[in-house]
């Protein structure tokens, strides 16, 4: 055995105890059209269809900014920005239809590919693409309308998993498509962030021109944390695109994603060195601190306070003096991180201990695509089964969808108890939902 075959077998070995932690696990993939047009992106379809056969499940979500500019270029067209954003009139959506129907089709082919004495040979990928993504138009700021620009209103999750747990790879082109039947152009990085959040993916890996963050000295950041990314999107030596992925992944960091890697399109092999050795290839973005949810002590009563007191001001809480939250602080339950508390929750039981009321539910304005409230609200659902409660409800003027599709139902004033029913606010007009435990 020579010294090359010794290395390939080490590397195999050490490769393995990834192989088993991969397998069956969601990442989503953002790729820029960029990375699609680079010479590269052959090998890194390669690396695609291995990780797809190892059983990792894979959301592919592809770009076209480049292609785009290349069409326009070759109609005599100029493209329009503001705010970093193009306007994206009649004219210029026919131009994304026309480049973002082309980079679907360079990519479904290439995952298509099946010849002998290829890395493709064998594999069988099956592409799955479609109408997963409900958009909403940006609309009209500081007086331009961006007309068919939009941004993720919805993905369809449910539709995706099922893709994924039949081993299809799932394509999300960067457009979304309205209820009232219109399309729109939407950013890579917002489908890639929106889709891993709503999937609840283990990974979003970044594509990148560069292997990852370098520091001022040009040296490879092999890992940050959230707090760090803040800091760099402030730097102005960052182009676009660097500053649009480093912004993808920290959001997506911040808002459930447990890990987020930037690698390069152009270094072959960059994906599985990256997801495979010790050392990676690009910078790993993560959160080192857990969260905690637990019953609420006299000391969060100020982190209480600043989640709070904005919702008050715009009228979606009933006001709450501090004197008040001391005395009722053994109802309330909090997420916490490292001191601060993310997220609260309070109940209230009855008189008659039949049922309890649902009240000041916040979440810090940073971590609200994060689906805390909804884990809060299970857990309080679990304290209140243990305490051997019929049913919630609660009272907002402002959420009720949100509850309803918690599944608590609307009901008249006099379903609530005698004691709250004495207590309602006519004024304030609160609509009424339970739900049965």
């Amino acid at each position: 055995m020579n010294m090359n075959n010794q290395q390939m077998v080490a590397w195999f070995r050490h490769s393995a105890p990834y192989i088993n932690a991969h397998r069956g696990k969601t990442f989503v993939l953002m790729l820029g059209g960029e990375a699609v047009g680079h010479p590269n992106f052959v090998n890194t379809i390669h690396d695609i269809a291995l990780l797809n056969s190892l059983g990792v499940r894979l959301v592919l979500a592809v770009g076209a900014r480049p292609q785009i500019e290349n069409q326009l270029a070759l109609m005599g067209l100029d493209a329009r920005f503001h705010q970093g954003l193009r306007v994206t009139d009649k004219a210029m959506l026919e131009v994304v239809k026309q480049a973002m129907g082309s980079v679907r089709c360079e990519v479904e082919a290439l995952l298509s590919t099946g010849l002998a004495n290829s890395p493709m040979h064998g594999a069988g990928i099956r592409v799955v693409s479609g109408n997963f993504v409900t958009a909403k138009p940006i609309g009209v700021r500081d007086g331009v309308d961006f007309q068919h620009t939009g941004e993720v209103r919805k993905i369809d999750k449910q539709s995706i998993h099922i893709a994924l747990q039949h081993g299809r790879v799932v394509l999300l082109p960067c457009v979304g498509y309205s209820a009232t039947g219109e399309m729109f152009n939407l950013s890579v990085e917002d489908v890639a962030t929106k889709a891993a959040m709503a999937l609840g993916a283990d990974k979003i890996i970044a594509f990148t021109e560069k292997a990852g963050v370098e520091n001022e000295k040009g040296s490879l950041l092999k890992e940050l944390k959230p707090g760090d990314c803040a800091s760099l999107l402030n730097n102005p030596c960052l182009d676009n695109n660097q500053r649009n992925s480093i912004r993808a992944c920290y959001n997506a960091v911040q808002n459930g994603v447990h890990r987020a890697h930037l690698i390069s399109y152009a270094n072959d092999g960059a994906l599985l060195e990256e997801l495979f050795t010790r050392d990676g290839s690009g910078t790993l973005i993560t959160q080192m601190h857990y969260e905690q949810i637990r019953e609420a002590v006299i000391d969060d009563i100020g982190g209480i306070l600043e989640l709070i007191e904005p919702l008050e001001q715009e009228g979606i809480l009933v006001r709450r003096s501090r004197e008040r939250l001391e005395a009722e602080i053994e109802h309330f339950t909090v997420i916490e991180r490292d001191g601060t508390i993310l997220a609260c929750m309070a109940m209230y039981p009855s008189a008659d201990k039949q049922t309890a009321e649902v009240a000041c539910v916040a979440t810090h304005p940073d971590y609200r695509n994060g689906s805390r409230a909804s884990v809060l609200l299970h857990a309080v659902e679990q304290k209140a089964r243990e305490m051997g409660l019929l049913s919630l409800f609660v009272l907002t003027t402002q959420t009720a969808h949100w509850f309803l599709e918690k599944g608590f139902e609307e009901e008249g004033i006099d379903a609530l108890p005698v004691e709250r029913k004495a207590l309602y606010n006519f004024q304030r007009n609160s609509k009424v939902f339970f739900k049965r435990l």
